[in-house]
């Protein structure tokens, strides 16, 4: 296993300075999303919105809950928000001067000796993997010539036989919570989201294989995704059912490993959400199911709606839709709170407000 995980180990080294080779032959900086040109609702909701957000952003750089306490180191939520922001049009609102930067050596800071962001307190593990996963993908968007080594972390928590895990474990490919190596015995949480995240981070250094596997085992008959194959009870619809949150972060994971926006199993997700376009809930979780989810995730869903329909340019008025919900719940300072349901930790305003400007940003332009 040793043997294996120093093999795995030199892979990703190479693939990252691969990346960063790649990344100095572009010009340094944050390069601005392209310029705004869809709703205008969007665009006024998302102008507010990153006004409050960043105004949220502390002297040492980082973004802290002040409503959850395990959130309040700010390992999560600060490339949470930077990566929400980062796609803000500069027309829209311009970003501070030296935020984008503090932000970034704030997680450098948080970030330890295995490439890990999200457990510098050993006794309180902060979303590690997604944390990694988001700050890879800022230093790729924000500082493309200093990247620190996330990537090798990440491939830590891979379900895979460095680990331990042959191809017929349900959860092969997947990427854990992070907070320890998983084991065929001890998982850990798995889930979709964690992989997606995982992946977009990784690619286009990684085409994974082996996520592919645990991708075509959440992937139903009818086209649709479900959210665990370890963690049943994390299934929002019940069993295996389908439903749209995971569908869309299905298909992102896809599109991750290199998967075509035509690719059979890309078009059976789509037509599974084109079978089930409503914005303002999410499709596919029963209405008697008993906790209530389907409002809970009401500010991912419109978020991963958004990014799906974005990546595969999505024909029809859903700009204005998603800009018309959202400004009917933006709150008078700019800043979105879920007040329906703490389930999905939505009724941190930096949470939710993050994941509207996810949703905002791509609704106008």
């Amino acid at each position: 296993m040793g043997r294996a995980m120093r093999a795995r180990g030199l892979v990703l080294l190479f693939l990252l300075i691969a990346g960063l080779a790649f990344a100095a032959a572009r010009p340094r900086g944050v390069s601005p999303p392209r310029a705004s040109s869809g709703d205008p609702i969007a665009r006024e909701s998302l102008r507010r919105a990153a006004a409050w957000l960043w105004s949220k952003q502390d002297r040492d750089g980082g973004w802290h809950s002040e409503t959850y306490g395990f959130m309040r180191s700010g390992q999560s939520l600060t490339p949470h928000a930077l990566l929400a922001l980062l796609d803000v049009p500069e027309d829209v609102h311009r970003r501070p001067r030296g935020g984008v930067e503090r932000a970034l050596e704030f997680m450098r800071r948080h970030t330890d000796e295995r490439g890990c962001l999200g457990m510098a307190d050993p006794d309180v593990a902060d979303y590690p993997t997604y944390a990694t996963a988001g700050a890879l993908r800022c230093f790729a968007r924000a500082a493309p010539g200093r990247l620190v080594d996330h990537s090798t972390f990440l491939g830590s928590v891979q379900l895979t036989e460095q680990n331990g895990f042959s191809p017929d474990h349900p959860g092969y490919g997947a990427f854990s919570f992070g907070a320890r190596l998983p084991r065929p015995e001890d998982t850990g949480h798995v889930d979709l989201p964690h992989t997606r995240r995982a992946l977009q981070a990784l690619s286009p250094l990684l085409l994974d294989r082996a996520a592919e596997r645990f991708l075509r085992r959440l992937q139903n008959e009818d086209g649709g995704f479900y959210l665990s194959t370890v963690v049943l009870a994390a299934n929002k619809a019940g069993d295996r059912r389908s439903y749209a949150t995971p569908t869309c972060d299905g298909i992102l994971a896809l599109l991750a490993c290199g998967a075509p926006p035509d690719d059979r199993r890309v078009l059976a997700a789509r037509a599974w959400l084109e079978r089930h376009p409503r914005l303002d809930d999410v499709p596919g979780i029963p209405e008697d199911h008993p906790e209530p989810w389907d409002r809970a995730l009401f500010h991912y869903h419109l978020a991963v709606r958004a990014e799906v329909y974005e990546a595969l340019d999505w024909p029809g008025p859903w700009r204005a839709e998603i800009g018309r919900i959202l400004a009917a719940r933006q709150r008078r300072d700019g800043s979105f709170r879920n007040d329906d349901s703490p389930l999905q930790k939505e009724d941190d305003p930096l949470v939710a407000t993050a994941l509207a400007i996810t949703a905002l940003a791509r609704a106008a332009r």
